[in-house]
């Protein structure tokens, strides 16, 4: 890894890129400056190094080749670290005080490297901080991980201990010159989110952030950045993202003089954390990733990471969900939930999920949250007897807990109304009629793992659906006046300590990720949970944008989707129950519908559809994918996974009269030289150029020429849809 003898430049490789990073020394100053000399396609050694000298530090004149003037000095767009202080005017990735010294001057100390991981420690000249950067590789992947850890030093009784962070990033990512820049992101609200938005970089700061203390719906903690020239399927593309859960901010900027940096951490502006004498921070991984081959490419290195390194179970498949919540609401029953258990097993769901409306007196949005008992009227005998029928019909049992919240009306607040957030002299805001319970304070935390842990043992409890409606509002905790915000990192640290006492207390216990839809979707939730809900819109067409943005990042194996009654719930949209199906078949297939009303002609077609997708759902879940055709949801278009031999293919035409878009689906990833074999799915006749059953076509054909799906016939009804399945038949 290092380059040279004196060790002060070093290489991490990965499969498809080659990142290359320098400590250069001030000869006046003494001052170090962390800069990133190369990120992009692999390089032998020796251009490694010469990469190095290609460009040069903030003390020289030229400033790496830009224009430099006495109002700017632009290679500070090349460190890792920018700090506050020196000639830097940008956006900082560090901001410290020292007392009234609001600068950091930091000098090299040490450098210790092995294969996958390097560490880079300075330390401020003059006062007690350190400053240790951090860069991980992974075996096989092409993510690279950053982190920076920030200590204080002093003796505890120092005249120099005194340090306050007000910004603190997981580093800066600089990317190299191109004639233009151009950004992809997602942005939405509830029930719209994950809207995928791609569009020319400006000159200045580009920022996403969350003020909520949740990951948000309103943007997503990544970005991707490109020349402006990629495609789906060509094209460098660079992708950055924050693991984290709590509030973020993530800022792109770019300079006039030439140069693009993002840089992203946790807290947000305003924010102040103390870091007394012996302390330390460690920030959460940022991760980035340079990828050629399109963003369809990038996305599969994301999902490929994500699969490998993130999730706590990967290599299992998800099992077919039914959820109660819009069958009963608040209204739910133990009868009327065994009910609706004897229809879902009898469709073939494989996991039932008992969701709000079940414990203490809630029976509607105003009360409860807080009192984790069952309701006395509607479940008098409790929740075990019912759990136990369940599951003597073949289906694990779920159960939906909102363990960050409490309802003013509850036992809980009346005993403990110094739990929630809140700031003396200041209203207590309500949303959804509730408060946040502060999860920063170790009691709150240890009364939710209490519980938590007695309510999954004492049932045998193997999903939970962790959700949380209510995002941060008057955020104080007036006993640690001092460091109360620090309550922004530690309420998600022990958010995501209690997930894994639980998983370690009972290892079958699988957790999904809800905020109110999708507003807790992330790198750093995502290792301790198992799968997300992406939106409380279940509107298929809606479905299929919010999906396309989910996938961008996130594999399929995490996106939970549900099919529900039409008219939709939330948009009163009339779909067919296929469209609907094969919509929700490209994730973690669920049922969500009062499937009690549903005819004898819905139940036998949904059991059809819930019987092909248990088919398909290994190569869905765990296959590399691919976004074909048009816009989806507005055109044409397909997606399609593929997992050794096995492809399948879910094929879409919203308009039934299609002028315009794709006609003929191209499909890729194929061996060109192979036969692949319709064994599902097509048109009822084999007609020239059309996909049908027991069709053979070359892999070639299949991706450069195409073939006319029959749902993608431009003259038909709305909302056609189909499932295709391939075999790649062994080569003689």
């Amino acid at each position: 890894m290092p380059l040279n003898p004196s060790h002060t430049s070093w290489c991490l490789r990965t499969p498809g890129s080659c990142y290359v990073v320098a400590v250069e020394v001030d000869a006046q100053t003494g001052e170090a400056t962390v800069l990133q000399k190369y990120w992009g396609p692999p390089l032998a050694t020796d251009a490694a190094r010469q990469v190095v000298g290609l460009t040069r530090g903030p003390s020289t004149p030229d400033g790496a080749g830009r224009h430099v003037t006495s109002f700017a000095e632009p290679v500070e767009i090349e460190e890792l670290l920018p700090v506050t202080g020196g000639r830097r005017w940008g956006p900082a990735a560090l901001e410290v005080s020292f007392g009234a010294v609001r600068s950091v001057e930091l000098e090299f100390l040490s450098a210790k490297a092995d294969d996958e991981r390097l560490d880079l420690s300075l330390a401020d000249r003059h006062f007690p901080l350190e400053v240790v950067l951090s860069f991980q590789i992974r075996p096989d992947g092409d993510v690279i991980e950053r982190w920076v850890t920030i200590r204080n030093t002093a003796l505890p009784d120092s005249d120099l201990s005194d340090i306050t962070v007000t910004r603190f990033h997981s580093g800066s990512w600089f990317l190299p010159d191109a004639d233009d820049y151009r950004y992809t992101g997602v942005v939405g609200a509830w029930a719209e989110e994950f809207q995928l938005r791609r569009g020319p970089l400006p000159v200045g700061e580009l920022t996403y952030t969350s003020r909520q203390g949740i990951t948000g719906h309103q943007s997503n903690p990544w970005i991707m950045i490109d020349a402006g020239t990629a495609t789906e399927t060509e094209g460098a593309v660079f992708g950055l993202a924050l693991a984290w859960s709590g509030s973020w901010r993530l800022t792109a900027t770019r300079r006039p003089e030439g140069g693009v940096a993002v840089a992203a951490g946790f807290g947000h502006e305003g924010l102040r954390w103390p870091l007394p004498a012996g302390a330390e921070l460690v920030s959460p991984r940022m991760l980035g990733l340079y990828c050629e081959g399109g963003f369809g490419a990038a996305s599969r290195a994301w999902h490929d990471y994500t699969r490998a390194f993130v999730l706590p179970a990967s290599d299992e498949v998800r099992p077919v969900l039914y959820n109660s919540w819009e069958a009963t609401g608040f209204t739910a029953t133990a009868q009327g939930q065994l009910s609706l258990a004897r229809t879902a097993a009898a469709l073939g769901a494989e996991l039932f999920v008992v969701d709000d409306g079940w414990f203490a007196r809630r029976d509607d949005a105003t009360s409860s949250l807080g009192d984790w008992w069952p309701h006395p009227e509607r479940f008098p005998d409790g929740l075990g007897v019912l759990f136990e029928e369940i599951r003597a019909l073949g289906m694990r049992v779920g159960l939906w807990v909102e363990p960050e919240s409490v309802s003013p009306d509850s036992e809980l607040y009346r005993a403990h109304p110094d739990w929630v957030l809140r700031m003396d002299h200041r209203r207590h805001d309500t949303k959804r009629d509730q408060l946040v319970l502060n999860f920063a304070r170790p009691e709150v935390r240890d009364w939710a793992l209490d519980w938590l842990s007695r309510l999954v043992a004492e049932l045998g409890i193997d999903y939970l659906k962790w959700d949380v409606n209510r995002p941060f509002t008057q955020p104080g905790w007036p006993e640690r006046s001092a460091d109360q915000d620090l309550l922004w990192i530690d309420h998600t640290r022990n958010v995501y300590r209690v997930m894994d006492i639980l998983r370690a207390r009972r290892p079958a216990l699988r957790i999904e990720t809800c905020s109110g839809g999708g507003g807790r979707v992330d790198l750093g939730v995502l290792h301790h949970v198992d799968q997300a809900w992406p939106s409380d819109n279940t509107d298929a067409k809606d479905r299929q944008t919010a999906q396309h943005g989910f996938s961008q990042l996130y594999p399929a194996a995490v996106m939970g989707a549900w099919v529900t009654d039409s008219p939709n719930p939330n948009t009163q949209r009339d779909m067919p129950l296929r469209y609907r199906f094969h919509v929700a078949m490209a994730g973690v297939l669920g049922i969500g519908a009062d499937i009690g009303r549903w005819t004898p002609e819905e139940l036998t077609e949904a059991r059809s559809l819930i019987d092909a997708y248990k088919q398909i759902r290994r190569t869905v879940q765990h296959g590399r994918q691919y976004r074909l055709g048009g816009i989806p949801g507005a055109e044409r278009s397909a997606v399609q996974y593929i997992l050794g031999d096995e492809v399948a293919v879910l094929v879409y035409n919203p308009l039934g009269n299609a002028k315009s878009g794709p006609r003929r689906l191209k499909l890729a990833g194929l061996d060109p030289d192979a036969t692949y074999e319709v064994v599902a799915g097509g048109s009822a006749t084999s007609v020239h150029g059309r996909l049908s059953h027991r069709s053979r076509w070359y892999g070639s054909v299949l991706m450069s020429a195409g073939v006319r799906p029959a749902a993608w016939e431009p003259i038909g009804a709305d909302y056609r849809s189909d499932l295709v399945v391939l075999h790649r038949i062994p080569t003689p």
